[in-house]
Order: structure tokens, then sequence, then C-alpha cells
């Protein structure tokens, strides 16, 4: 088989982010068409405790340590460095060393890798190979863009996200001339590529799944509360779903509380900010923070609540919870890259009153519930598996290259 280097910024496991459960099951499934090299940066201490896993389906493993540097001085150690802060944020001549050598004599039919972050190390080690690859779990220049039009910022703040992000668009040119292809998860990461940079063969969409063994509805068959509750599942450190959480508690939730009282929010997720936190002292909240297994909340919950309004990078959520027949309500943004249909598979509200509107249907319509639960439960399972995702991409990948003699 051809060989295949896959270089991430973080050790993916266990699962308890997208991008984590992105990236650890595509790289299971490519090394079912490839000898994979695997080359991990690590920042936690129980990272090594994870290598076995990786080993059993890959050919060679190595976990680097690696801890960020401080962040970079604006003034004095940043405005004239033509790299942006959040890819500088990323290196170091360590992990460079470590890489050249656990790659040194190595004939990579592609060389894969995570995240814009990892371009610098990847053009220093492999400045003429004709296959690099970019997986992206987001494109940082549509995120950060977002972040600016949705978030309320200072003058500093928004200067300083400014000057990073003229800084972004110059990679991204020079990352469109060099790479042979680059991986998006939606189709509004495409889109904004194409309009800033012009249309290109070399991107494909590769949208996220779901692992069905796991999030399996004939295992955990629906357990639902006696009372309607709807469940929001995600980190909840990360601003896109802390944006979309102040969304639906400011607008949305006292409309759906007026009219159905007995109404619950249930908040499952790692590293709650205060803010999230504080939800749970609201009448209609139960905050539980992070859990080991989250399938028991898509078996109890009515239906799964996905109010985002920052889009680009992973959404796995709603591919988990309509695997579990858990049925979804979602801005369309939030649904973005997944072929699902409104009032077939989920239902899309992208107004707080239209938002309210779809939880109510679902809350007083449970045959409806069920005939979505289970149209978007199909749906995931013919084209939203990993297996089939991976088979997708690794088949795009050979077509990168010649074939072996």
């Amino acid at each position: 088989m051809k060989r295949l280097l896959i270089f991430l910024p973080y050790v993916p496991y266990p699962l308890m982010r997208g991008t984590y459960q992105r990236v650890y099951h595509l790289a299971e499934a490519l090394a079912g068409h490839f000898d994979v090299d695997l080359f991990c940066l690590s920042s936690e201490p129980e990272d090594a405790s994870h290598l076995a896993r990786f080993q059993g389906f890959c050919r060679r493993v190595h976990f680097e340590a690696f801890e960020h540097p401080p962040w970079a001085p604006f003034l004095t150690n940043r405005l004239w460095h033509p790299l942006p802060v959040t890819v500088r944020h990323w290196w170091s001549e360590p992990v460079l060393a470590a890489l050249q050598e656990f790659t040194a004599g190595q004939d990579y039919a592609v060389v894969d890798f995570c995240d814009l972050v990892l371009w610098p190390y990847v053009k220093a080690v492999f400045p003429q190979h004709r296959a690099r690859v970019m997986d992206r779990s987001r494109v940082d220049w549509l995120y950060q863009t977002e972040l600016m039009r949705t978030l309320r910022q200072g003058w500093f703040s928004k200067l300083k996200a400014r000057e990073n992000l003229g800084k972004i668009a110059k990679l991204e040119r020079e990352v469109r001339r060099e790479l042979a292809l680059t991986v998006v998860c939606g189709p509004d990461d495409a889109t904004f590529l194409e309009e800033q940079l012009g249309s290109s063969e070399r991107v494909l969409v590769l949208p996220n799944g779901a692992n069905v063994g796991f999030f399996n509805a004939d295992e955990w068959p629906g357990q639902p509360t006696s009372g309607p509750t709807a469940l929001f599942c995600g980190a909840l450190d990360y601003t896109p779903n802390t944006d979309g959480l102040a969304w639906y508690f400011a607008a949305i939730h006292p409309l759906v509380m007026a009219r159905c009282p007995e109404f619950k929010v249930i908040l499952v997720g790692k590293n709650p900010d205060p803010k999230v936190r504080a939800y749970g002292a609201l009448a209609g909240v139960e905050f539980v923070g992070e859990v080991s297994d989250v399938r028991p909340f898509y078996q109890k919950a009515w239906l799964q609540m996905v109010p985002l309004r920052i889009g680009g990078g992973t959404r796995l959520k709603i591919a988990e919870g309509l695997a579990m027949a858990n049925p979804v309500v979602s801005t369309r943004l939030g649904a973005q890259g997944l072929e699902l249909d409104q009032d077939e598979h989920l239902l899309l509200a992208d107004t707080p009153e239209e938002f309210a509107g779809a939880m109510l249907r679902y809350v007083n319509d449970p045959a409806l519930r069920h005939r979505h639960a289970q149209a978007g439960r199909a749906r995931i399972l013919e084209r939203y598996t990993w297996g089939s995702l991976g088979s997708q991409l690794a088949k795009r990948l050979d077509s990168l290259t010649p074939p072996l003699p």
C-alpha cells in the first residue's frame, strides 16, 4: 500500500471534541487504504496512555511533547511579524526537529496535515512534495471573520482581529497555490474560500459523520423524560456554542417557557465557562456539564437544539443525535454540509420566533418527532458513516499520486 503521513496538532483522544471525532475516525478509516504514519503534538499528560490505541491501526506513531509559547505582545513582537499570531502560537523549533527526524528517509505518497497552524512545519519539511493535503476542522479565516461580525468587541480587540485576519488572508493565498488538496467540513467553508480566492478543483467538501456503532438507537432506544426536554450537547467553552446559547437564552427560551412552562433545557458538555454554568440558575434549565457518555442524554431528551450563528468547522452533534434517533431543531447555518431536508429529516429556523415555534411543534406532536427521528437516522446511516466518508477521502487522496509499480 501507499504510505501516508498524518500530522495533527493534538492527540485526538479521548473523543470529547468534534474535531477529535473527525480526525480520529478519518485516520482510522484511511489506515484501511494506506500505510499510515502518525505524528501528533502532545500537550496533555494523559496522551501517552492512548498511544497503543493508535498503534493498533498505524504503521508508526509518535507523540511529540508540545507547550504553547506565551502570546506575542502586540506592539513589540506581533505587529511586524509576517505570520498570524494564531499560527505562530503553534510553532516550536523542537517540534520541527522531531518531525524532520520522524520523516527522514520515508517515501510518503501523501502528506496530510490538520489545519493552517501546521502549514509552516509542512512547508519546511516537505518543500517540494506534490501531494500535500490540509484537512480543516474549520477555516479560521471564515471563523475569525464571523467572530468579528457577531461578537461585541472593543476597538483594540477589533484592531488585533483585523491585523491577524490580514495575515491569515495572505497565508491562505499561499496554501491555495501550494497544496494539492484542501478538505473542508461544509459548503459554507468552500463557498467562503471560493469568494475570497476563486474557484478551485483542489477543494473537497467532506462532511462530518457519526460513529453509528457507538451512537446506535437500536442499542439505546428512546426513554423520554416525563416532561418535554431539549438537549444542547457540545464543548461549552467553544465560542460558536457559547454565542449560540447566549442567543437562545436571551431571545428564544423566554418564548418557549411562556407557552410551555414545564419545558426544560439540558446542557451537556466539557469546560463550561462561568456564563454557561450560570444558565443553570434559570427556570427550565438543567445544567449537567461534562459526562463520560452522552448517549443517555440523547436517549432521554425529546429533541436536540442547535442554535448556532457562527459557522464553519465541524458539526457532529446533528449527525450523532440523528444516529440516536433524536429529532433536531437547528439554524440553517448549524446544519450546513449535511444533506438533510427541512420538515423531512429535521426542523430549521433562523429567527427566535421560528426557533421557538419549531421546538414547540416537536413538543406538541410526538408523531412528527418520531417521523423525523427515523427519517434523519436513515439518512445518517445511508450517507454519513465514518467508514463511507473515509473511503471517499481515501479515493481522492489516492488520485493525487501515480499508482504503485
